[in-house]
């Protein structure tokens, strides 16, 4: 996956194991500062090895993702975390469904500032309490990276369908909301937010229409997730839909939002829902206006609204580019 809007000049690498790799693309695919990210295998001793010769264990590779991106927009101790987030950091027999030493969990640095940061977040998420194992990830350095066969790259872009079947039948996402959405983490919540943000966010309440605080908001700027701070949505795709409720054409980015289907209240409707944090935003429609059609109605009380004046002092300046006319 290229994403050549992000190449400011400066580029680093980035290589993590975390299983069948297929699954270790979406995490990190359309975010900025992300330049590119490329499956293939790396940890062993033959030269370009095939993926049938990975998956027979004597390459001694492992499935991964290498990830150029710029640090000066995403830092790597992000990545780290995101990366953390995807897998079963304690499991040292393959990861999920996937048995196997190529299947096995590493990060590969390629200085000693990513060891050191690596190192830090492995103890600290050791610490956490989160998981009742030692976290076994493996802090390795990088050897020669060999992109996987191209049928492999973009994988779920060019077999949605069977991706989402196997992604959903390997475990894998169940293993991550369980551990990382739990009632601790629920607690820390309910501190941090006003109780129809927790509500909303954690909960998909729904706000009242017309009394909410940005369904009126006419002031540019960027709506990012009220937990997580991830960027959602732009002052420029927001329009007044006559709901009562922020409405905008699209995201940022289509990869920062995860749509899920919802039967609720004899209704069928998409719900949308926020990638890393997993906070319930609204729902989207078919009704809305050009160019997409799209109206994502969305609570207020899952936003934070930054003015575009603040962007660089909050930390957002690289989406001052978002607010220029092209």
């Amino acid at each position: 996956m290229n994403n050549p809007q992000n190449t400011n000049g400066n580029k680093e690498l980035a290589a993590f194991a975390g299983g069948c790799f297929w699954c270790m693309v979406t995490p990190f695919e359309e975010i900025p500062g992300i330049i590119s990210i490329t499956s293939g295998y790396i940890g062993g001793h033959t030269d370009n090895p095939t993926y049938e010769q990975v998956c027979t264990e004597t390459t001694g590779h492992a499935e991964a993702v290498q990830i150029a991106f710029d640090p000066d927009i995403m830092s790597y101790e992000k990545l780290l975390d995101i990366y953390w987030r995807q897998i079963d950091p304690t499991d040292t027999g393959g990861q999920f469904h996937d048995r196997g030493s190529s299947y096995r969990t590493a990060i590969f640095y390629y200085s000693e500032e990513q060891r050191v940061q690596a190192e830090a977040s492995k103890v600290a998420l050791d610490k956490s309490g989160r998981f009742d194992k030692p976290i076994a990830t493996e802090i390795v350095p990088a050897t020669e990276f060999y992109p996987a066969e191209e049928y492999h790259q973009d994988y779920h872009k060019k077999n949605p369908f069977r991706y989402k079947m196997y992604r959903r039948g390997s475990g894998r996402a169940d293993f991550i909301k369980a551990h990382w959405n739990t009632d601790k983490d629920k607690k820390k919540l309910k501190e941090k937010l006003t109780p129809i943000q927790f509500e909303v966010t954690q909960n998909s309440a729904t706000e009242p229409p017309f009394e909410n605080e940005f369904w009126d908001n006419e002031q540019e700027g960027l709506y990012v997730d009220i937990v997580s701070g991830e960027p959602l949505f732009t002052s420029k795709d927001k329009f007044d839909s006559g709901c009562g409720w922020p409405s905008f054409t699209k995201p940022v980015n289509t990869g920062i939002i995860t749509e899920v289907e919802d039967l609720a209240y004899g209704m069928i409707r998409t719900e949308v829902r926020s990638r890393n944090a997993d906070s319930h935003l609204g729902h989207v429609f078919n009704d809305g206006p050009q160019p997409t059609g799209l109206r994502y109605c969305i609570n207020s009380a899952s936003l934070r609204f930054i003015p575009i004046e603040r962007l660089e002092e909050e930390g957002y300046g690289s989406y001052r580019s978002l607010f220029e006319d092209k």
